[in-house]
């Protein structure tokens, strides 16, 4: 009896459990369609998080690990290849109505995208959200086209091809960096309007008008945009080869070189000042000189040019001093800058070494040295300018030396580089001096000498060269001699 009571207690509790087991798999709820909370989703890398609202019923059926997911559909609303943007942990939504945020893929671009909530346990979907616009912008800046030339032209009957930069003209981000990204090209139809032409990185113009490309994001506003090109048809042989500078015009020297554009054509060949520039004949020219630039464009049955008058916006600055300079022991020299620079600052060197409290326009020199002056336009462009000149003490061209010398070095060194004689044989003296060749032919001759000789350079040879002098002071006995010319 007692073992048949036993047997009874575990069938009883067998079934119980069996029971709860059951109850509990066939938990059900109902997950209510997402409910937006935004129009269209337009992410950047600055913005990319969006909400979104359901219901679920009935709370208590959710387990313990439940996990709710969002799921995205493609660009046309269809869930069969979804893509799953967020997943809570779990356990963490257990209350209706719930709040979950997501953000956009990378590669989200178009005009029909749904959602839609997804629990695990118990496993239930809900239907899919009202359809929105989304894309990711992996690019939202100005970009160029064209190399940034505002004008192009073909010929009659042809075409222009007009293509997206890349990389272009200094900080430009071009949009083909990003793969994922697509174009469309529109032609201006008034100040404020305009008409969609075409799809694609590239777009070839046979009609004449203003063309630009935006990046493809849809009904989202971006800033993914390209400059406006005007496009003509040469009916007439010629064209207008419009010329564009990269740093602008005035352009600022300090920024380096600034790089001369114009229209697309077979061949090029540009001129400075009217002058033809060797070997200038690509599309693009670079410069730091301010002139009159002009090109010649083939564009095949037809030709184009035009020109620019390139400025800098550097500045003249001058002094009242020459670049060499004499003075007597004792005496100064006041050296004043005259300048356009705007606010003007200056730095005043001595054998480059910056002189201490010299930082006016004028400075008056006392010392012997080569001096600088650097002049710096600290308004607008930010260049400088230095100007260089030296003060030494006279040099007498009449030194009172006591013998006529034999050896002279003239390589430039500023020591013994010319014949100097005695006093009683120079200048004011009326003593004539000749100087001849080994072989006797007379290379210089005066009654007026200078100590000046040679006065132009020596063709000298690795062997010393050797010349021969005669003095012939008035009333006196000549004297001869000779004189080696070494390195």
């Amino acid at each position: 009896m007692q073992k048949t009571t036993t047997l009874k207690k575990l069938y009883f509790l067998t079934c119980l459990f069996v029971l709860l087991i059951s109850g509990h798999t066939s938990a059900q709820i109902v997950i209510g369609a997402p409910n937006l909370g935004f129009s269209q989703a337009c992410a950047s890398s600055s913005f990319n998080t969006y909400n979104v609202t359901f219901v679920f019923s009935p709370e208590s059926a959710v387990g313990p690990t439940n996990q709710f997911s969002i799921e995205m559909s493609d660009a046309t609303g269809n869930f069969s290849n979804a893509t799953v943007v967020f997943t809570s942990n779990p356990g963490a939504v257990t209350t209706s109505p719930a709040t979950l945020s997501f953000s956009l893929p990378t590669t989200t671009a178009g005009e029909g995208y749904r959602l839609r909530i997804k629990s695990s346990a118990p496993v239930a979907t809900s239907s899919g959200s009202a359809t929105f616009a989304a894309y990711y912008k992996s690019q939202d800046s100005p970009f160029t086209i064209n190399n940034l030339v505002s004008t192009a032209a073909y010929c009659s009957g042809g075409s222009y091809l007009l293509t997206i930069d890349n990389p272009g003209f200094g900080d430009n981000d071009s949009p083909l960096n990003y793969p994922s990204l697509t174009f469309k090209w529109y032609k201006e139809t008034g100040p404020t309007t305009s008409v969609f032409v075409a799809d694609g990185p590239t777009l070839t113009v046979d009609q004449p008008g203003t063309y630009f490309a935006r990046t493809n994001y849809g009904t989202c506003t971006s800033n993914s945009f390209s400059n406006r090109v005007a496009i003509s048809e040469a009916v007439s042989g010629e064209a207008n080869a419009t010329i564009s500078s990269s740093l602008g015009n005035p352009f600022c020297p300090e920024q380096g070189m600034t790089t001369l554009s114009t229209l697309g054509g077979n061949s090029y060949q540009w001129y400075k000042d009217g002058v033809l520039i060797p070997d200038a004949n690509e599309q693009m020219y670079q410069t730091d000189e301010s002139g009159t630039y002009s090109v010649q464009v083939d564009l095949g049955s037809c030709q184009a040019s035009g020109s620019i008058v390139l400025e800098s916006e550097g500045f003249s600055s001058d002094i009242n001093v020459s670049e060499e300079n004499e003075m007597e022991i004792g005496e100064t020299l006041t050296v004043f800058v005259t300048t356009d620079a705007i606010d003007a600052e200056f730095e005043w060197y001595l054998n480059d070494v910056l002189i201490p409290g010299a930082e006016d326009d004028t400075y008056e020199a006392s010392e012997f040295g080569d001096y600088k002056v650097i002049i710096y336009q600290t308004s607008g462009c930010v260049v400088s300018k230095e100007i260089l000149f030296s003060i030494s003490e006279p040099v007498d061209p009449f030194p009172d030396v006591a013998n006529i010398p034999n050896v002279i070095s003239p390589n430039g060194d500023g020591v013994n580089d010319t014949w100097v004689i005695p006093t009683q044989y120079v200048s004011g003296t009326n003593t004539e001096v000749m100087i001849l060749t080994n072989r006797g032919e007379v290379v210089f001759q005066t009654n007026d000498y200078q100590n000046n000789w040679p006065q132009n350079q020596l063709n000298l040879t690795s062997v010393n060269l050797v010349f021969y002098y005669i003095i012939k002071p008035p009333n006196q006995k000549e004297k001869k001699g000779s004189i080696t010319i070494i390195k």
